[in-house]
């Protein structure tokens, strides 16, 4: 796999330009539904990308450590197998030059429109088309994608003092490379998959890093490899062998659903396992007891890393418990008095995902937002429509996420669906679709049920899987393959049409 530096020739937006579909990100949902559109033959398409490149989360979170926790193998385009991939769980160059590679292999970039920002997209009953004002310029689209993701925007903390840190403040989803961490005195907010990540990265080359946990993550060991050359060359020359491959992979994680949302004491090896990876990697008794967790292994995400244990070990790092007090222009105050010097904060806190930004930006046939008609918790029909946003469809939209596999299968699931929904349109020449009320409530339903006596409710912990009502808006509650089987045509029964040319009201 090849990949230039440069990137290739894009889109730009004329005044006054209208097209059949415009995608919101450039992600791997957002490329994958603009490959899949022109393997069909369509080009009436623009993917509308706030950043330089495509790439979404890959191109935008390049920490030190940044890499996948799901094999190479599984975590790409079943379309677009990579026989190169260097080592089983790819790093994030070498995800985001995948990314590229397949953008400029399928012909996407010149559908794509570099900093165009969507800032607001509403609407319009009277004209049928969705009216979207961006950074590089407005445009109409009869039908509108968000595949802006879950993972796309950085949540920020709410710490007194933050804003009066006279030091270098950065979250890792917007990482400054060009600052020298060496010699520093570090604070790493967060235990999460970042921080896992960020710390051993880091560790070896500052003065001291503090770590700041609010709940320690259960980890479990890390099998990566490099991928043998011997190993390349078959998948070059078989590539059902990396097929198959790709199944197995898929399979194994399947079965820790039956753990997760079925039979909660099938994780017990699962946490065995985690136990005994923190038990030989920490002597210190003190320091391991902080970093066990008091909760079901799977209520919040299983980490994986071989040095996390040891880069919060040295003794250069400290694991601080007593949670932050306030920040002051050249320290952090916890609340236990102690008052630590700081040089750098690095924010490890995540992304704002039962809060989605995008939301906030797309109106409705009321003039509501997607924000303002979730305000009780987000709710679609099958994780990509909603009632009263005629041609608006979500990709990684409510209950898509995963815990335990790769969310790219979870993609193109929903790929087959809103291409199904496109056809659909094509075939009986209906100008507007748009799910019920009666469906979506129905799937709203499905999903709670589902999620009942799960780990990620019933396991004692809080986590960014649910929204502020406790409610699971964030997962999909059951096996993957079962989604896919919901997913892999548009449930036509649940959605009103409007033929073109007939007036508002005729439905078909």
């Amino acid at each position: 796999m090849t990949s230039t530096t440069t990137t290739p020739a894009s889109a730009q937006l004329s005044p006054g330009r209208e097209v059949g579909v415009a995608v919101i990100g450039s992600g791997f949902a957002g490329l994958g539904l603009a490959i899949r559109l022109r393997q069909r033959g369509e080009t009436d398409f623009l993917v509308l990308e706030r950043g330089h490149d495509v790439g979404g989360t890959w191109r935008d979170n390049t920490y030190p450590g940044a890499a996948c926790d799901v094999q190479s193998n599984l975590y790409s385009f079943s379309f677009a197998p990579n026989p190169d991939w260097p080592r089983t769980y790819s790093r994030q160059p070498e995800i985001q030059a995948y990314l590229r590679d397949t953008a400029e292999r399928f012909g996407v970039y010149p559908h794509c429109v570099f900093g165009a920002e969507v800032t607001a997209a509403s609407w319009d009953d009277e004209a049928r088309r969705w009216r979207v004002r961006t950074t590089a310029g407005d445009l109409t689209a009869r039908v509108l994608v968000s595949a802006a993701g879950a993972l796309a925007d950085p949540a920020y903390p709410d710490i007194p003092g933050l804003g009066s840190f006279a030091g270098t403040v950065m979250h890792s989803a917007r990482w400054d490379a060009g600052h020298d961490l060496a010699g520093e005195q570090v604070a790493v907010i967060g235990t999460g998959a970042s921080a896992v990540q960020i710390v051993p990265a880091v560790q070896p080359q500052v003065a001291s890093v503090a770590v700041y946990q609010r709940t320690p993550p259960w980890v479990v060991p890390r099998g990566d490899r490099p991928v043998k050359p011997a190993a390349r060359r078959v998948y070059r020359r078989l590539p059902a062998a990396q097929k198959a491959v790709r199944g197995a992979l898929y399979a194994a994680r399947e079965v820790l659903v039956v753990g997760m949302a079925k039979q909660r004491r099938a994780l017990r090896p699962v946490g065995k396992l985690a136990r005994t990876h923190l038990e030989r990697q920490v002597r210190d008794p003190q320091l391991r007891a902080a970093l066990t967790p008091d909760y079901t292994i799977g209520c919040k995400r299983i980490l994986i890393s071989n040095d996390w244990y040891p880069a919060v070990s040295a003794p250069n790092a400290e694991v601080v418990t007593a949670g932050i007090a306030e920040v002051r222009p050249h320290s952090i105050v916890t609340r236990d008095g102690v008052e630590r010097p700081t040089d750098t904060i690095v924010l490890a806190t995540g992304f704002a995902v039962t809060d989605l930004p995008i939301a906030h930006r797309i109106s409705g046939r009321d003039g509501r937002t997607l924000a303002q008609v979730w305000d009780d918790g987000m709710v679609t029909n099958r994780g990509s429509a909603v009632a009263g946003f005629p041609n608006l469809f979500l990709l990684v939209g409510p209950n898509v996420g995963v815990g335990h596999t790769s969310m790219v299968y979870m993609i193109e699931s929903q790929l087959a669906y809103v291409l199904d929904a496109l056809r659909t349109m094509a075939e009986e020449g209906l100008e507007v679709l748009e799910t019920t009320p009666q469906a979506q409530e129905a799937y709203r339903q499905l999903i709670a049920e589902r999620s009942q006596g799960t780990v990620w409710l019933a396991g004692g912990c809080g986590s960014w899987y649910l929204d502020r009502h406790g409610h699971n808006t964030t997962l999909w509650p059951d096996f993957t393959f079962r989604f896919r089987r919901l997913t892999r045509r548009l449930d036509r029964e649940n959605y009103v049409g409007t033929p073109a040319g007939a007036r508002a009201g005729v439905a078909a």
